[in-house]
């Protein structure tokens, strides 16, 4: 059933929801707003006034990420939910002291590619024993995202030589059968949680176990209520690919297999494909089309993007 939801963000969280939702960004947006996106069947658009307006199919599901996120940075939060247009007030939740997640043996999981027209998604998950720590610091080990890929191309496979991980890569063909009934977070989180579960089989004695938080816990355990094996035991945190080295090497390795994926179809199309899903990827995409025909970018792209209609109309 399709609702809204409408929260009042500081400019904190108001931070938090532009870098968040960065790759899903509509081009076009309401007067008086900052962005708007879309979120699998949700569409959220976040006003320069702080208030935050959820509407569609998982909109409580959207919004409780940003209602948590709220509790932590303000103390409270105030919401008005359009099925019985009550305002609650939370109650302040207490911040937990930080913690060292850099010298300790951890499991991290990471992905990359979700915010790609082309290009598939990957999921991985590293264990870093405590005795790797170093190692891994002296490659530069860091975020994906701030390494070029020249870097990555160079480092992933001393990484992978070092440390036991899980990798799963979803092509779109494969996405596209889910994306209908799947908003992109769960797919997300059913892709972490299978990796997560296959690595810790061996039952590693870990003093962690991480993922870089795109959910809050409630919701990304909602999202898994139809997985027959769960990993418990996670600690969701933000940026965590800069606090835990775990979660960063999963994140050059779930980038490295991303850019041989990517490499395989450019030298399939012969083309040279540009990242993500600006109007540059629209342009090779009508390409794509008038070369390859419509079938082929339902194939090799990820028709819930907007690129889609844009491709498609034009």
């Amino acid at each position: 059933m399709e609702m809204t939801i409408t929260i009042k963000v500081t400019d904190k969280t108001k931070q938090e929801m532009i870098d968040f939702y960065n790759d899903l960004k509509r081009d076009k947006t309401p007067d008086y707003s900052l962005f708007q996106a879309v979120d699998g069947d949700t569409v959220v658009t976040l006003y320069t006034s702080g208030k935050a307006v959820f509407q569609g199919n998982d909109a409580d599901l959207a919004s409780l990420y940003w209602i948590e996120t709220e509790k932590i940075n303000a103390g409270t939060v105030e919401y008005t939910n359009s099925d019985n247009k009550k305002k609650e007030k939370k109650v302040e939740t207490k911040k937990t002291y930080e913690k060292d997640y850099i010298h300790c043996t951890s499991v991290g999981s990471d992905e990359v590619g979700t915010g790609d027209y082309f290009g598939p998604i990957v999921v991985t998950a590293s264990l870093v024993k405590l005795e790797d720590v170093e190692y891994l610091q002296s490659l530069g080990v860091c975020d994906s995202k701030k390494l070029t890929d020249e870097k990555i191309l160079e480092i992933a496979p001393l990484i992978a030589k070092r440390i036991k991980y899980t990798s799963l890569v979803l092509s779109n063909s494969d996405y596209n059968k889910y994306h209908k009934d799947y908003n992109m977070n769960k797919v997300k989180a059913i892709m972490h949680n299978k990796v997560l579960y296959q690595l810790m089989q061996d039952k590693p004695k870990v003093d962690y176990i991480i993922v870089d938080e795109f959910a809050k816990p409630f919701t990304y355990y909602k999202y898994l209520e139809d997985s027959k094996f769960i990993q418990r035991g996670i600690t969701f945190m933000t940026k965590a690919e800069d606090k835990n080295l775990a979660v960063a090497a999963s994140s050059i390795i779930s980038r490295y297999l991303f850019l041989k994926e990517y490499k395989k179809l450019e030298s399939e199309l012969g083309l040279s494909i540009p990242k993500g899903a600006g109007f540059e990827v629209d342009k090779v995409g009508r390409e794509i089309v008038n070369k390859f025909g419509k079938d082929k970018l339902k194939e090799i792209a990820k028709l819930s993007f907007k690129n889609t209609e844009r491709i498609i109309n034009e």
